[in-house]
């Protein structure tokens, strides 16, 4: 019975950590949401400022996608809630200068994820990143049904191997998934809007909107080949993902401090929220010894599928 919890943990935490675009990068929102239709109206335009607006906007997002990806690093604190899948807390810090990699805590606070979590007697586990591969650390009860092992390594190539567009997607999105993203995101949709000042956490900043396809994003967004992006969306279709509401909030450095996320699944509403500060901060993360650490790619051989 224990056997077959480890391989249902270790599969959902790789896809839990893809669908959130890196844990850490998403989050419920707690600070003001997406913002109303009646803020939609700020911005410099008059009679034809929906079109000024999003251009200035986008000009805007430019030069915000380039600093805060040239800050290299920072600290993030998270929250997310995905459907009855999973909601979740984050917290930790970030480096993408080289290949993301750092280190987070990670605590699952509801849905099925904390479920099965806890018949391995924990909610919570450190989240190493590396740039070839993600690392989970889970508890003893968990060391005791792995051969003593208290790490789960996700080598990104073998994620790739899993299933057509889900596993070359959950390759792409943590390996490659940093706060700029979200910009990009928005930048790649084109349906983006300034919605005007606002205070993040005592912080004067820009607050910014937009919709997002995600279907057509992923694509775009990816290196995924025609049939694995048809894998894909198929699957997005299944899960009910459609669109998505994007908002940012940046500083007067061009910054990224705050992202927040809200969509629909077929296992109920999406939301996340994620605060970025101390850009520039040290970090660093080492590989696990081998010695006590437990390949994905072995679990999924040796254990029982049931």
């Amino acid at each position: 019975m224990m056997s077959s919890i480890v391989r249902r943990v270790a599969v959902s935490i790789a896809v839990a950590t893809a669908l959130t675009g890196v844990a850490a990068c998403s989050g419920s929102d707690s600070d003001g949401g997406s913002g109303g239709d009646s803020k939609r109206s700020a911005g410099d335009g008059k009679d034809d400022g929906g079109a000024v607006t999003r251009t200035d906007a986008i000009a805007a997002l430019r030069s915000v996608e380039k600093s805060t990806d040239g800050a290299d690093s920072a600290k993030v604190e998270s929250t997310t809630t995905m459907g009855t899948m999973m909601s979740m807390e984050a917290d930790g810090a970030l480096g993408w200068a080289d290949g993301l990699t750092g280190n987070l805590t990670i605590t699952y606070t509801g849905g099925t994820m904390a479920d099965q979590m806890r018949q391995l007697g924990t909610t919570s586990m450190e989240a190493r990143y590396l740039p070839d591969a993600y690392y989970a650390k889970m508890g003893d009860k968990f060391a005791e049904q792995s051969g003593g092992k208290h790490w789960i390594k996700y080598d990104y190539d073998d994620l790739a191997e899993l299933a057509g567009g889900s596993g070359a997607y959950m390759k792409d999105q943590m390996q490659n998934t940093t706060p700029n993203q979200s910009v990009k995101l928005l930048l790649a949709s084109g349906d983006v809007e300034k919605v005007g000042e606002e205070k993040v956490r005592g912080e004067d900043t820009t607050h910014y909107s937009g919709t997002v396809d995600v279907a057509d994003l992923a694509g775009r967004s990816s290196s995924l080949s025609a049939s694995q992006l048809a894998d894909l969306k198929s699957q997005l279709e299944q899960a009910g993902v459609t669109t998505e509401t994007i908002d940012i909030w940046v500083n007067d450095k061009d910054l990224l401090v705050k992202k927040a996320e809200k969509g629909k699944l077929a296992t109920g509403s999406m939301s996340s929220t994620a605060y970025y500060s101390d850009y520039g901060v040290d970090v660093s993360a080492e590989e696990p010894a081998a010695d006590d650490t437990a390949d994905f790619k072995d679990l999924m051989r040796s254990q029982p599928a049931g």
